[in-house]
Protein backbone atom coordinates (compact mmCIF):
# COMPACT_ATOMS: atom_id res chain seq x y z
CA UNK A 1 0.00 0.00 0.00
CA UNK A 2 1.62 3.34 -1.16
CA UNK A 3 0.99 6.07 0.74
CA UNK A 4 0.20 9.39 -1.25
CA UNK A 5 2.37 11.84 -0.44
CA UNK A 6 -0.66 14.55 -0.06
CA UNK A 7 -2.31 12.70 2.51
CA UNK A 8 0.53 12.87 4.88
CA UNK A 9 1.93 16.58 3.76
CA UNK A 10 -1.80 18.06 3.75
CA UNK A 11 -2.61 17.58 7.68
CA UNK A 12 0.83 19.24 8.65
CA UNK A 13 0.18 21.91 6.33
CA UNK A 14 -2.98 22.66 8.06
CA UNK A 15 -2.26 22.43 11.39
CA UNK A 16 0.97 24.55 10.81
CA UNK A 17 -1.26 27.11 9.10
CA UNK A 18 -3.67 27.14 12.11
CA UNK A 19 -0.18 27.48 14.82
CA UNK A 20 0.73 30.48 12.87
CA UNK A 21 -2.66 31.90 12.98
CA UNK A 22 -2.92 31.73 16.42
CA UNK A 23 1.13 33.00 17.55
CA UNK A 24 1.44 35.70 15.43
CA UNK A 25 4.57 36.61 13.91
CA UNK A 26 7.34 34.02 14.85
CA UNK A 27 10.81 33.98 13.25
CA UNK A 28 11.34 30.66 12.32
CA UNK A 29 14.84 29.25 12.78
CA UNK A 30 15.72 25.88 14.03
CA UNK A 31 15.75 26.98 17.68
CA UNK A 32 12.51 28.04 17.78
CA UNK A 33 11.02 24.81 15.56
CA UNK A 34 12.46 22.55 17.95
CA UNK A 35 11.53 24.70 20.92
CA UNK A 36 7.97 24.62 19.76
CA UNK A 37 7.84 21.05 18.30
CA UNK A 38 9.95 18.44 19.85
CA UNK A 39 7.29 16.53 21.29
CA UNK A 40 6.42 15.53 17.60
CA UNK A 41 10.05 15.52 16.55
CA UNK A 42 11.11 13.34 19.62
CA UNK A 43 8.80 11.92 22.03
CA UNK A 44 5.72 11.09 19.20
CA UNK A 45 8.45 8.73 17.19
CA UNK A 46 8.88 6.51 19.66
CA UNK A 47 5.50 5.96 20.76
CA UNK A 48 4.45 5.25 17.39
CA UNK A 49 7.50 3.11 16.89
CA UNK A 50 5.85 0.89 19.68
CA UNK A 51 2.54 0.68 18.09
CA UNK A 52 4.04 -0.28 14.94
CA UNK A 53 5.96 -3.15 16.70
CA UNK A 54 3.21 -4.39 18.11
CA UNK A 55 0.84 -4.57 15.05
CA UNK A 56 3.49 -5.36 12.56
CA UNK A 57 6.50 -7.13 13.78
CA UNK A 58 4.98 -9.03 16.32
CA UNK A 59 1.80 -9.39 15.06
CA UNK A 60 -0.20 -9.02 18.08
CA UNK A 61 1.78 -10.96 20.55
CA UNK A 62 3.95 -9.11 22.40
CA UNK A 63 1.30 -6.94 23.62
CA UNK A 64 3.51 -5.36 26.47
CA UNK A 65 4.74 -2.84 24.13
CA UNK A 66 1.48 -0.83 24.29
CA UNK A 67 2.00 -0.07 27.62
CA UNK A 68 4.79 2.78 26.75
CA UNK A 69 3.57 2.93 23.70
CA UNK A 70 0.13 4.43 25.09
CA UNK A 71 1.81 6.20 27.35
CA UNK A 72 4.43 8.09 25.17
CA UNK A 73 1.52 9.03 22.76
CA UNK A 74 -0.42 10.27 25.67
CA UNK A 75 2.63 12.32 27.20
CA UNK A 76 3.58 13.85 23.19
CA UNK A 77 0.25 14.82 22.94
CA UNK A 78 -0.13 16.65 26.07
CA UNK A 79 3.29 18.03 25.76
CA UNK A 80 2.51 19.19 22.19
CA UNK A 81 -0.67 21.25 23.12
CA UNK A 82 1.58 22.74 26.34
CA UNK A 83 4.03 24.07 23.76
CA UNK A 84 1.99 25.15 21.77
CA UNK A 85 -0.16 27.16 23.85
CA UNK A 86 1.99 27.51 26.97
CA UNK A 87 -0.77 25.45 29.07
CA UNK A 88 1.47 23.92 31.44
CA UNK A 89 -0.82 25.28 34.28
CA UNK A 90 -3.74 23.48 32.90
CA UNK A 91 -2.13 20.36 30.88
CA UNK A 92 -0.11 18.66 33.34
CA UNK A 93 -2.99 16.61 34.49
CA UNK A 94 -2.69 14.73 31.21
CA UNK A 95 0.55 13.37 33.02
CA UNK A 96 -2.10 11.26 34.86
CA UNK A 97 -3.84 9.92 32.03
CA UNK A 98 -0.76 8.44 30.56
CA UNK A 99 -0.26 5.49 32.42
CA UNK A 100 -3.70 5.25 32.55
CA UNK A 101 -4.03 5.28 28.60
CA UNK A 102 -1.14 2.61 28.25
CA UNK A 103 -2.89 -0.15 30.88
CA UNK A 104 -5.93 0.33 28.71
CA UNK A 105 -4.25 -0.32 25.65
CA UNK A 106 -3.09 -3.55 27.76
CA UNK A 107 -6.09 -4.14 28.60
CA UNK A 108 -8.26 -3.43 25.65
CA UNK A 109 -5.65 -5.28 22.85
CA UNK A 110 -4.48 -8.35 25.78
CA UNK A 111 -6.43 -10.61 27.80
CA UNK A 112 -9.33 -8.32 29.57
CA UNK A 113 -7.88 -8.61 32.86
CA UNK A 114 -10.59 -6.92 34.84
CA UNK A 115 -8.23 -5.86 37.12
CA UNK A 116 -6.70 -3.50 34.97
CA UNK A 117 -9.56 -1.48 34.91
CA UNK A 118 -9.11 -0.63 39.08
CA UNK A 119 -6.04 1.57 38.15
CA UNK A 120 -7.01 2.95 35.27
CA UNK A 121 -10.16 4.19 36.71
CA UNK A 122 -8.27 5.37 39.34
CA UNK A 123 -6.35 7.38 37.12
CA UNK A 124 -8.64 8.67 35.05
CA UNK A 125 -11.11 10.15 37.27
CA UNK A 126 -7.88 11.73 39.25
CA UNK A 127 -6.56 13.30 35.78
CA UNK A 128 -10.26 14.39 34.67
CA UNK A 129 -11.14 16.17 38.45
CA UNK A 130 -7.69 17.63 38.23
CA UNK A 131 -8.14 18.63 34.59
CA UNK A 132 -11.93 20.29 35.71
CA UNK A 133 -10.36 22.19 38.54
CA UNK A 134 -7.43 23.91 36.80
CA UNK A 135 -9.60 24.77 33.84
CA UNK A 136 -12.44 26.19 35.81
CA UNK A 137 -9.42 27.70 37.67
CA UNK A 138 -7.69 29.17 35.42
CA UNK A 139 -10.68 30.33 33.64
CA UNK A 140 -11.97 32.59 36.31
CA UNK A 141 -8.42 34.14 36.69
CA UNK A 142 -8.87 34.79 32.90
CA UNK A 143 -12.19 36.47 33.68
CA UNK A 144 -10.39 38.46 37.09
CA UNK A 145 -10.56 41.64 34.93
CA UNK A 146 -13.95 41.45 34.59
CA UNK A 147 -15.25 41.78 38.16
CA UNK A 148 -18.65 43.79 37.29
CA UNK A 149 -19.73 40.78 35.34
CA UNK A 150 -18.85 38.08 37.72
CA UNK A 151 -20.43 40.42 40.81
CA UNK A 152 -23.54 41.00 38.57
CA UNK A 153 -23.79 36.62 37.38
CA UNK A 154 -23.41 35.68 41.52
CA UNK A 155 -26.03 38.78 42.47
CA UNK A 156 -28.28 36.73 39.74
CA UNK A 157 -27.66 33.64 40.84
CA UNK A 158 -28.10 34.32 44.44
CA UNK A 159 -31.27 35.87 43.49
CA UNK A 160 -32.38 32.85 41.59
CA UNK A 161 -31.52 30.64 44.74
CA UNK A 162 -33.42 32.58 46.94
CA UNK A 163 -36.90 33.05 44.89
CA UNK A 164 -37.14 29.49 43.61
CA UNK A 165 -35.90 27.23 46.48
CA UNK A 166 -37.57 23.92 46.29
CA UNK A 167 -40.65 23.37 48.28
CA UNK A 168 -41.28 26.52 48.89
CA UNK A 169 -43.59 28.59 46.72
CA UNK A 170 -43.24 32.56 46.84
Amino acid sequence: MKLDRSAFLGPILVLLGIFMLVKGEIHWTTGSTFAYFWPTLFVLPVAVFFHWLYFSILQRRGVGVLVPGGVLLTVAIVCQISMLFDSWDVMWPGFLLAPAAGLFELYWFGNRNKWLLIPINILTVLSLLFFAVFSIGSLISSLAGSQPVIAAVLVIAGCLMMFFRKGKAM
